[in-house]
């Protein structure tokens, strides 16, 4: 009981020592209203030792690699895997989920299925469900960046053959 007692009380002031920890003078007296009694003394030691330990922990960066790790986003920057030469033959190469997920059009334009046209159809209604089946088009620079991903090879206007239809006679 006692250590389940103790487990909680130490999750919950974690965060205030990791708040507190650039600034001495109140975490001493925090860490001094909370003095060990010999019923509970197993609990009271698990609450201090947070406190005490973010006595030594002055330094801002800490607190940073604290929250990057929890927050990814702001450490990491997006990337694009785009290959500027290849090993073969020294070409560019076009990101191959770019070329499956869009449609250039010979204006220019790309087209994309809206986002969750495949997810959850069980529980979307059928009007929903139909929304999500329309493509959209992308803006300006979205149609900007999906050209830098992509080779030429992409944006060539393609040759319509008119194949003449037999006649029956």
């Amino acid at each position: 009981m006692a250590a389940a007692l103790a487990r909680r009380v130490s999750g919950l002031l974690r965060p205030l020592s990791a708040s507190l920890c650039a600034t001495k003078p109140k975490l001493c007296s925090v860490s001094r209203l909370i003095q060990p009694s010999p019923a509970h003394s197993y609990a009271a030691s698990a609450v201090c030792a947070p406190l005490r330990a973010a006595l030594g922990q002055t330094s801002p960066y800490n607190i940073l690699q604290r929250v990057s790790a929890l927050v990814p986003s702001v450490t990491q920057q997006p990337t694009r895997s785009l290959t500027y030469y290849s090993i073969k033959k020294g070409k560019r190469k076009s990101v191959k989920s770019v070329t499956q997920r869009f449609m250039r059009l010979h204006c220019g334009l790309w087209i994309r299925r809206k986002a969750g046209y495949k997810k959850k159809l069980w529980k979307k209604k059928p009007a929903r469900r139909k929304r999500l089946r329309e493509h959209v088009f992308c803006n300006k620079t979205q149609s900007k960046l999906l050209d830098k991903m992509t080779s030429s090879f992409w944006k060539r206007k393609e040759l319509v053959c008119q194949r003449s239809i037999p006649e029956i006679p």
